[in-house]
Order: structure tokens, then sequence, then C-alpha cells
């Protein structure tokens, strides 16, 4: 059986991660994604660790389900001929400049004008209306300006970076989404469309769904942010040996927790039982929820809330993740022979489908 997009057929010249993630997820999907790369390889291709050059982990990582091809767009025959591929194509996605773009004749308008039924999808550091149109942008970049690393220092401390590739992947993760929906619309009514994906916006607009908080009202009642979520005891709970993740939410959590470690005068306080106190005095209850965790080592809370059917989890190392029983049990890491890098884990899609299963059809290109 092929992937829901098997028969798509997808030209890709995007770089670094939030486009070729975008692509790889579509080609685990089953389109036919061909990565159109510059004379000297995807940037991406150069960080380390490798077994050989221009073969880097990150690279295998967002690359696989690829087919690949160079071309040099200073050159007129090499612009050309990916003019051409593109003009039977079903999906275009591309991270230049809008203004290199143009240069190169990749703008929407040229190429829907050769291809009407094209999905012309543009991931953008900026959104093209505003006046930040023609800044670069790279994922630290947007963590600062989308107001993600400010959050880390209102829970105490300096603002600081998330030790993810954040902004990218989320950025990729919408371009999927926008692509499958111009696709089906395109399947409705026969005719192609041009698409913006802007990191700034999306991560902006992502944020927001909760710490616009207070500011949602006009005139304003409160400030923004969540204060849960910005507690500065959310954090994982030290214990008598190590530290466990622990999310008591309604009220039966909170009393079973408190409860458990002896301490029915909390369970019983209007703090825990009721929905409105619980928010306002949250910080109250992760400070009183970090000492009952003291009492007892990881494996017995992990043991007592497990049957207690409150929301817990062991803090793991990424390490970890390779070894975890669920995570083996679903497959997730695939150990695969590369034709050219030999032995290596392959992260599958975590994504599945009953009738059109995703695959690893095609390893990340030499």
């Amino acid at each position: 059986m092929e992937g829901p997009l098997a028969g798509v057929r997808i030209i890709d010249l995007t770089t670094v991660i939030a486009g070729p993630y975008a692509t790889q997820i579509l080609g685990d999907m089953g389109a036919d994604v061909l990565k159109v790369e510059p004379a000297g390889g995807d940037i991406m291709r150069a960080p380390g660790p490798s077994r050989s050059p221009e073969m880097g982990a990150a690279f295998l990582n967002c690359n696989r389900n690829k087919d690949s091809l160079r071309l040099d767009l200073r050159q007129q025959a090499d612009r050309d001929r990916l003019t051409e591929l593109v003009a039977s194509a079903d999906v275009f996605v591309h991270n230049m400049r809008m203004n290199a773009a143009r240069r190169a004749g990749l703008d929407a308008q040229t190429l829907l004008e050769r291809n009407p039924k094209l999905i012309y999808c543009a991931i953008v550091g900026f959104g093209q209306d505003g006046p930040y149109r023609d800044r670069p942008a790279y994922d630290d970049v947007i963590q600062a300006a989308s107001g993600w690393a400010e959050l880390t220092a209102r829970t105490g401390g300096e603002p600081r970076y998330a030790p993810t590739i954040v902004a990218d992947k989320t950025t990729g993760l919408f371009a999927v989404s926008a692509i499958n929906a111009a696709l089906f619309s395109r399947s409705q009514t026969g005719r192609g469309q041009a698409i913006e994906i802007p990191m700034f916006e999306t991560m902006a607009s992502f944020l927001m769904v909760e710490h616009l908080s207070g500011l949602t009202f006009v005139p304003p009642d409160g400030g923004s942010g969540y204060s849960r979520i910005l507690s500065r005891h959310r954090r994982p709970f030290k214990t008598a040996d190590s530290y466990i993740g622990v999310m008591p939410y309604t009220a039966a959590h909170w009393n079973a927790v408190f409860s458990a470690a002896g301490r029915a005068d909390w369970a019983k306080e209007a703090a825990t039982i009721s929905n409105r106190e619980r928010a306002e005095r949250i910080e109250t209850l992760y400070e009183r929820l970090a000492t009952c965790l003291l009492e007892k080592t990881s494996a017995e809370w992990l043991a007592a809330l497990e049957e207690l059917q409150v929301p817990s989890a062991p803090v793991n190392a990424l390490d970890d993740l390779l070894e975890d029983p669920h995570l083996q049990a679903v497959g997730l890491f695939e150990k695969v022979t590369h034709p050219t890098e030999g032995e290596i884990i392959n992260v599958r899609s975590p994504i599945r489908f009953s009738g059109t299963p995703t695959t690893t059809r095609k390893f990340a290109p030499k």
C-alpha cells in the first residue's frame, strides 16, 4: 500500500531545517520529493557528527524519502531546468528571500502563470506585507522576536532559547498542514494557489494561544501570560533520589496526591477543590507538591501515581528514549542500513494511517 500523498510531485528548494523537515513529512506520506540543492549542497549537510563529508546527522534526519539534484541558479541553463521541473509539479516549496526568488524567476506569479495547478509554498522569516519582510531570519532570531526567549525570564533568570530548533520545526509543521489543505482545495476547484508561511507570525500565533491571556479582552482583564505555565515551580519535581514529571490537573488528581502523601488537610482545602482557586493559588499547590514528593523515591511515586491515575512520567534523558519500552514496542527507532553511511538509526514517522501507511522508502540522498 502507498502513502496518502502517493502521486503528488514536490520540488523542494529548501535548506536548513524548516523546509526540509516539512518536505520529509510529506515524503513520509508518500509524496515524490525532489530536493533541489545549490551547487555546494544544502548547508545542513556540513554540521556533524558525520561518517563522511556532507552527510551529517541532522541532514540524515531531515531528508529521507527524497531524491536530490544540484543546480546552480546563477546559471541560466540551471534556472531553465528548474522552471521545467516546476511546470509539471504539484507543489513547489522554497525558503529563499522573496527578492532573490523574483530575480531567479521563481516568484508565485511567474510559476502559477506557467502551471495554474501548482501549490506554491514560500517559507519566509516575516510576512511580506509587513515592514520586516526583507529581514533575514533563523530559529534563534525568531525565538527572540516572537517572545519565546522572554518567557524563560518570566520564570526566573535571563531570556534563553529553547534547546531545540523549535521555530523551524513548528513552521515546518504549519507548512505541511497548509500544503495538504491547498492540495485538498485544488482537488475541489482544479486551481492551485500561493501559500506564505512566515516564521515570525507562525511562532507569535503559536505562543499567544494561551499567553494572550488577559490581553484577550478589550479593555484588558490582566496582563499577558498563562500563570500556571509561567509558575517558577512548574518543572520536574525532586524526589528522594531523582526527579519525575507529574501533572495533577483536576481536583481529583490533587486530592489523590495529597491524600497519598498523608496530607488530607490539603486535599480538603478550597485551593484543591475549586477550579478557580486552584488557578489563583497554583504557586502554593506546586510548592506543596514539591514538599510531598521529597518523601519517596521516584520509583515509589511513579508506581503510586500510576495506580492513582495521576499523569506522571520519569525524567528521561535523550539517550533513554532509545531504550524506552513503549518506543521499542511501537518501533519508533529503526536500525537500517544506509547505502553510503552504513548502519544508522532512523526515526520513523510517528503518524499511523490504517489504509495508506507512512513508510521510509528512501534514505537521505548522498
